[in-house]
């Protein structure tokens, strides 16, 4: 399967080419001309002159049009672009009819009908012209169209990069302020803490500069995080991570989930004064679509959740992020009451 499409993409890549195209097209017109001359006069001599000749007067209009008349008439008049290129039509046909007269000396049935059809060939000229003018507006069309797609390729990347950038020196202060936290107390799990933290950072500096990562991986983070966060957090405060479902070869872009779990501490766990508070995470995975849900705890005396502050990612660009690598492929939903606050995302996942 994979050598197929390989192989269909260098046919694409090799027919996007402008002589390849151009060689094509007049192989079919020439053939063309030659099964109907052929199917009329059964002579293959006369047809292959014949034909010829008409194929050379054909190149003639076709590049008089595409390389002078368009470019130099067709945008500063169309009127005036059409009355030239019919009267250059015009003017080409009485010579090759007389080339071909000429070629058909000794024919003489056929010069009698070559002169009754001077009109048939001034229309398939005035149509060869029109049609090279057609073609040329849907490749200029399609042309234009080709670098819009690569320039939104580009932009997309250059804001996914920018996206990174500002993700990951915030989860890396973040995950550093916690270590700080930890060490202050003197704990006896400092091993594992710098453990884990080699992890987080690995996957941050590393493997999070592919598009996409395996899903497992982003849970293995996710689950480092929590842990640290167990370690700082108080006694009485809830952290709990339900993984549901086959994670298997499924990916997804990296560091997606993270800034929801930061903000549920940040503005949830991280105020409640009393203890108690709870984070509650759900992660289920069926038929390649993933379902993630996140439930904090929130103290009623605070104001409401706000996620676009300074040095966090905010709201504004995961959404901007699910957009540029999802686009109609997740849904977002967010419930923020006095007491709790819960984000859930549906989002369709691809495999390796």
């Amino acid at each position: 399967m994979q050598v197929t499409h390989s192989f269909l993409d260098r046919i694409y890549e090799f027919l996007s080419r402008r002589v390849a195209y151009h060689l094509l097209f007049w192989l079919v017109v020439y053939s063309t001309l030659l099964f109907l001359d052929y199917g009329q006069n059964q002579n293959v001599g006369l047809a292959l002159a014949n034909e010829s000749i008409t194929l050379v007067f054909y190149l003639l209009i076709a590049y008089t049009n595409l390389l002078y008349l368009i470019p130099r008439w067709m945008r500063k008049s169309i009127p005036m672009y059409l009355l030239l290129l019919i009267g250059f039509s015009v003017l080409i046909t009485p010579i090759q009819v007389l080339t071909l007269f000429l070629l058909l000396s000794g024919y003489v049935n056929f010069q009698a009908a070559l002169i009754q059809q001077q009109p048939l060939f001034l229309l398939g000229n005035i149509s060869l012209a029109l049609l090279t003018t057609v073609l040329h507006i849907i490749m200029d069309w399609w042309r234009y169209q080709q670098e819009k797609k690569e320039l939104i390729t580009r932009t997309m990347e250059s804001e996914l990069r920018l996206l990174k950038s500002q993700i990951n020196p915030h989860f890396l202060f973040n995950t550093l302020n916690n270590l700080y936290a930890l060490t202050l107390k003197k704990s006896d799990l400092a091993p594992e803490i710098v453990l884990k933290l080699s992890e987080i950072m690995r996957y941050m500096l590393y493997e999070c500069n592919e598009q996409q990562v395996l899903l497992s991986k982003e849970i293995q983070y996710l689950n480092n995080y929590l842990d640290l966060e167990r370690l700082r957090q108080p006694e009485g405060a809830s952290i709990q991570f339900e993984v549901e479902g086959q994670v298997s070869h499924q990916l997804i872009a990296p560091l997606l989930l993270v800034p929801f779990v930061e903000n549920s501490f940040k503005h949830g766990l991280n105020h409640q004064i009393n203890g108690g508070g709870y984070v509650h995470l759900k992660l289920e995975v069926a038929f390649d679509q993933l379902v993630f849900v996140i439930e904090n705890a929130k103290s009623g005396h605070l104001p409401a959740v706000s996620f676009n502050r300074s040095g966090g990612i905010g709201l504004v660009n995961v959404r901007q992020r699910l957009q540029l690598l999802y686009p109609d492929r997740y849904h977002l939903e967010i419930k923020d009451e006095p007491n709790l606050y819960r984000v859930s995302l549906y989002l369709d996942l691809e495999k390796t």
